[in-house]
């Protein structure tokens, strides 16, 4: 009792502006308890002896151990099939961590199988995809819930750097295992091209196949370099990627940050930058390709793209309004069509001729309508539907076409089919997309105008629009491993690139091609594949790896809305903060000064590369 009274008999007041130790906390509370003081009194003396303002105790308290506290490792992968946006099985992988001693789930994340999506394909055809996607799957998980399982146990998911080469350098060693396998099958391939050569060129897999003996066959009249064969996808390889999302979006969690600041800093060499820009919305509105039941083939997607002074939200907004007009536009097309059936059916019936075919209002999993033309009508309707609503095309909206030119190819005829009985050289094709843009300027984009093997059109294609429109390449990038192990003589000449998350490619692997692109002054556009599932990372990664574009789908289907909702979630964010920034005005790639940039390159590069053939290290690796 002494004790009591000849400490609380103490001068306080030099006490008070001093820091207490742990110990000396300690003491003071025992003492407030024993001498029967309410519990308050002690929160009200400490907190003005540390920050003079009441309820920061506590957090400090919490901070300061938690400093103290090991940092999160990963304890446990868990893989596991679910359902994407097309009701097929894709892969989930979700990560478990061990924080302050206790083992909780983080986060998990979703990835889209590599297959693609053929409505028009044969029963066979659609039977052999199921059966690959579901054996890469199985294969996946296996990976996951075993070998990955056991290889980044007691990481942390901070170290993004040492996880995705962990990742890359287990995917490396499955792929050559996978390649010896293929070895017998590639060479009894060679053996059966080794038989008298056709002058048809080579038919791609899943091409039609050439007309047999007695049919009549078309002549070429200039001979088309043949398919590139496509780089044979490893079974399980959507599991690396897959991870490494995941492991991203635990690091992300784990250090209380969103998802698209946790890839800037990675992108940035952990140094946050101050203003993020969002990515322009490429939103589809039509799908007119070879599966829509019309005789166009040529438009796989027809795209809306916002100025660059619209917020996302705007955007949005705007691109929602035209596709409101324009399903009044094609419900007044459709009943027109029907009393036009009613008054001329029998004459019609006598003359032979078909009856006009209603305008369908099918939604494709794209998240579009699926519309059937004969000619350029869609985008004709889509002008119709920007005068009702007062906007100017090319101004207050722009175009984009996905062209999907590598499915048009008729490898019989060695031509492109752009719309059914239509055929055109590849030298046609670049003639006929001069005179589109002459009709409708307002395309701001052209994807895949062209094969990638047609190179030479390429550079012509882009020497003659260079001033007028973006030139994008999206089928050459399915592989972004072997896109980065690539120059950039080895690709077309175009002004960017689609980048997709699929397969093996890790979160490393993105911020890197993007990094290239930005060195290059390319437009980078971020990808979402056909099956596309409910996970919405697609829009931080956008955001976080500065992108210009990212492309998504249309405004229906959820697992391509909650992208669109994550993207006003962030937008909003950012102007909150103050770090929202304003975007560049579109700016045209200028090709002569990128081939004499291109040249310089070159020359700097055979000189590393007869350097390094004397050096003992032997030939030098690409570094981004």
């Amino acid at each position: 009792m002494a004790r009591r009274e000849t400490y609380t008999g103490r001068e306080r007041s030099a006490e008070a502006d001093r820091r207490f130790s742990i110990m000396d906390l300690k003491h003071q509370a025992a003492e407030y308890y024993r001498s029967n003081e309410v519990p308050q009194r002690l929160e009200e003396v400490l907190n003005t002896m540390f920050y003079q303002r009441p309820g920061d105790l506590y957090g400090y308290l919490a901070n300061f151990f938690s400093e103290l506290s090991k940092p999160p490792v990963i304890c446990k992968l868990v893989a596991k099939s679910v359902l994407d946006g097309t009701g097929r099985p894709t892969l989930e992988v979700e990560v478990f961590c061990r924080v302050r001693d206790c083992d909780k789930i983080i986060c998990s994340s979703m990835i889209s199988c590599h297959a693609e999506i053929f409505e028009s394909a044969s029963a066979e055809a659609i039977d052999a995809d199921e059966k690959e996607r579901s054996e890469s799957l199985n294969t996946a998980i296996e990976w996951i819930n075993e070998s990955l399982n056991e290889m980044l146990r007691g990481l942390q998911p901070s170290d993004q750097q040492s996880i995705d080469e962990l990742l890359g350098n287990y995917f490396t060693k499955k792929y050559e295992q996978d390649k010896e396998k293929r070895e017998p099958e590639k060479e009894k391939e060679n053996q059966e091209t080794m038989a008298p050569a056709s002058p048809l060129a080579t038919v791609p897999p899943g091409k039609k196949k050439p007309n047999k003996a007695g049919k009549k066959t078309s002549v070429i009249e200039k001979p088309i370099v043949p398919a590139e064969l496509p780089e044979p996808v490893v079974m399980g390889s959507l599991a690396i990627g897959c991870t490494s999302l995941a492991i991203a979006k635990s690091a992300a969690t784990v250090r209380d940050l969103p998802l698209y600041s946790y890839i800037a800093l990675l992108k940035h060499d952990q140094k946050m930058p101050k203003e993020l820009v969002m990515p322009l919305p490429m939103i589809t509105i039509l799908n007119c390709g070879k599966s829509s039941p019309g005789k166009l083939n040529l438009m796989k997607e027809v795209m809306l793209i916002p100025p660059v002074w619209l917020t996302v939200k705007q955007a949005i907004t705007r691109c929602m309004d035209i596709q409101k007009e324009m399903l009044k536009l094609i419900e007044k097309m459709n009943k027109e069509s029907a009393s036009s059936i009613d008054g001329k059916k029998a004459a019609q019936r006598d003359a032979g001729k078909k009856t006009p075919i209603p305008v369908s209002k099918k939604i494709s999993h794209l998240g579009c309508l699926v519309m059937g033309y004969d000619s350029l009508e869609p985008l004709t309707l889509i002008q119709s539907a920007c005068t009702h609503l007062s906007l100017e095309l090319g101004t207050d909206i722009y175009l984009g076409i996905n062209c999907a030119a590598h499915e048009l190819m008729d490898y019989n005829k060695g031509k492109y089919e752009v719309i059914v009985g239509t055929l055109k050289s590849a030298d046609e094709m670049v003639d006929m997309y001069v005179d589109l843009l002459k009709k409708f300027p307002s395309i701001l984009t052209l994807i895949d105008p062209l094969r990638k093997e047609d190179s030479q059109q390429w550079t012509h294609l882009c020497n003659v629009l260079r001033s007028k429109c973006y030139l994008i390449a999206e089928d050459s990038c399915r592989s972004l491993t072997k896109l980065l192990g690539s120059k950039k003589s080895d690709m077309p000449k175009c002004s960017g690139l689609v980048i997709k998350h699929i397969n093996e490619a890790k979160i490393l692997d993105l911020i890197q091609m993007t990094q290239r692109l930005d060195g290059w002054k390319h437009l980078s556009i971020l990808g979402s594949p056909d099956g596309e599932s409910c996970d919405d990372s697609l829009a931080d990664l956008a955001v976080g790896l500065g992108t210009k574009f990212i492309k998504l789908g249309g405004l229906s289907r959820g697992e391509r809305i909650v992208k669109y909702n994550r993207l006003l979630a962030i937008e909003e964010e950012l102007k909150k903060k103050g770090r929202l920034c304003e975007r560049e005005e579109y700016e045209f790639i200028d090709f002569t000064e990128e081939e004499e940039e291109e040249g310089e390159e070159e020359e700097e590069e055979e000189e590393e590369e007869s350097d390094h053939t004397d050096s003992p290290f032997g030939s030098r690796q690409a570094v981004v």
